[in-house]
């Protein structure tokens, strides 16, 4: 047990934390604290529960996940992701439905993180991950349109295109100053971080517009006119639990565990690139199941690592779990002494704020450059996301994977016949004989999404002990995006270090793959070679003219 769950922030107090250290941490955490009020409230308001239930998320399991998480850096809190799905729970079962289904994925991501399934997340192909991320952006977009255009609609459909369809028919219901108030927000999200970068733009977007709006009594929906009065009060209850109820439940608790599973890992992974660490995943799973059976009780909703206000905490000096606990206890001195502020925010600010995050989280770079790359990637890519859309995200996730896994077979079926492979005959067996800081990493067969993280880990590991680090690819018929992806993360955490990356016997695929993708300008041109002989004789030149 004590392998699989170790909480960084004990880990960290046994080394010790430096004064200094301790000090930035607690103004990393006011600064997060304050970036993550407007969006706990956005996020439980789109999800269709009350305000005050996304902050008592961001608290409740915002300190658990610091407290107890495998990450130095972590943020825990509701997410955008979560949107469409908890949307639909509500609507379907109802808010005592929501807590069950939270708790109940809470217990699937602790027997997750026992189960060592923690590296298994981090294995999903990269087009499936940025397909339903997309997907969910576009679903985010198609749920704000009633309060960024002020339109009276009583209850919103849960399809995709009945929502739209309702728009359009009334459209000439439309409040232009709700429409303004929205795009003044994204102004000030948009441009504010050229005047100013330590105080978020949503934070003042929602300070000027909810000022302007009670100043000159603009007629738009509010907070209050919606829901009515916001609760300071955090209380403890259980929600009641019929068994007969449990296979009711699972399917969404499972889809709350998988997309929270993998959203927190993430962003967990995406931290680490950020501080030069490494989190654990295991311990990181138990944490987030820790705080999502946690929150419920407290009338929370579900929470996962949130990768924007983690990226927040590192710019602004964070590096211990001090500063995820310093946001969760300045958002509930907010909640306690200022929630009656919050009750006056009109919707039309929420939805700017709201398609703002949508945008951010929609990957369309990500997104074409898979279009333009491999037809099995973009066939990947786009079922996911059209079924995130137009079905259901669990459907997405499940024929997205098995349609990886197919696609996977049938290349691999493909490869004696339609992937000519340069066989690399000059080799040399005893890498003893190279000089001294040289190293070379072979990886044998096709560079695929199951395979991809573990092969990059070990070449960072690898590489991170060189001077020089040859990576022979003469065994690779071909190469994903997942595992593209997954390789220019890691040449760049190399060069980034000084080492230098040589790359031999890539195939004529192969290598187009890897220019498209940057790669190869990455790496330089120079530094590619087709046989592993003449690599070997370049390095020993850089040595002997002291480029090394």
């Amino acid at each position: 047990m004590n392998d699989i769950f170790k909480p960084k922030f004990f880990t960290l107090l046994k080394e010790g934390i430096t004064k200094e250290q301790v000090i930035s941490d607690i103004f990393a955490g006011i600064i997060v604290g304050i970036v993550a009020l407007p969006l706990a409230i956005a996020f439980a308001v789109a999800s269709g529960v009350s305000p005050e239930k996304g902050i008592i998320t961001a608290i409740v399991a915002g300190f658990i996940i610091s407290l107890l998480g495998g990450s130095r850096v972590q943020i825990g809190g509701p997410t955008g992701a979560f949107i469409i799905i908890l949307l639909g729970i509500v609507h379907q079962y109802g808010i005592e439905g929501l807590l069950i289904s939270t708790m109940m994925a809470g217990v699937i991501l602790v027997l997750f993180g026992l189960l060592r399934l923690g590296t298994l997340l981090k294995y999903f192909p990269h087009p499936l991950i940025v397909g339903f991320t997309s997907g969910i952006a576009v679903v985010i977009v198609s749920t704000q349109m009633k309060d960024a255009f002020g339109l009276n609609i009583e209850k919103l459909p849960s399809e995709f295109l009945q929502k739209w369809e309702l728009y359009f028919t009334h459209l000439s219901d439309m409040n232009l100053y709700a429409l303004a108030i929205t795009l003044v927000t994204m102004m000030i999200i948009i441009y504010s971080k050229h005047i100013t970068a330590k105080i978020p733009g949503s934070f003042i977007a929602i300070i000027f517009i909810t000022a302007t709006v009670n100043i000159f009594n603009i007629p738009v929906t509010t907070i209050e006119t919606f829901f009515g009065t916001i609760s300071n009060e955090i209380t403890f209850s259980l929600p009641h639990f019929d068994l007969n109820n449990f296979t009711m439940y699972l399917a969404p608790a499972l889809i709350i565990a998988l997309l929270g599973g993998i959203e927190s890992l993430l962003s967990a992974v995406v931290a680490d690139g950020m501080i030069g660490s490494n989190h654990r995943s295991n311990t990181e799973l138990i944490a987030q199941g820790i705080a999502n059976i946690a929150t419920p009780l407290f009338g929370g909703i579900p929470a996962t690592g949130a990768i924007a206000r983690t990226a927040t905490n590192v710019q602004n000096g964070g590096r211990t779990p001090i500063a995820g606990m310093v946001h969760a206890l300045t958002l509930l001195l907010i909640m306690l002494f200022f929630i009656d502020f919050a009750k006056l925010i009109p919707m039309s600010c929420l939805a700017g704020i709201l398609l703002v995050v949508a945008y951010n989280m929609s990957e369309w770079r990500s997104f074409v450059s898979i279009l333009k790359g491999s037809p099995f990637d973009s066939i990947v890519l786009l079922t996911t996301f059209l079924l995130t859309v137009l079905v259901d995200l669990t459907v997405a996730i499940q024929v997205g994977v098995v349609l990886s896994s197919l696609i996977f077979m049938k290349r691999m079926s493909d490869i004696n016949t339609n992937i000519p492979i340069e066989d690399d005959s000059d080799t040399v067996e005893n890498y003893s004989d190279l000089s001294e800081g040289i190293s070379v990493y072979e990886i044998g067969g096709p560079l695929f999404f199951a395979s991809a993280r573990q092969y990059a880990q070990t070449i960072k590991t690898v590489g991170f002990s060189s001077k020089v680090l040859i990576i022979r690819m003469r065994h690779v018929p071909f190469i994903d995006t997942t595992a593209l992806h997954n390789l220019k993360e890691t040449i760049k955490a190399l060069r980034d270090t000084g080492i230098i990356v040589i790359m031999s016997g890539t195939n004529n695929t192969v290598f187009k793959d890897l220019m498209q993708h940057h790669i190869i300008a990455m790496i330089g041109e120079e530094n590619v070679f087709k046989k592993f002989s003449a690599a070997v004789k370049y390095v020993d030149q850089l040595i002997l003219e002291n480029k090394v």
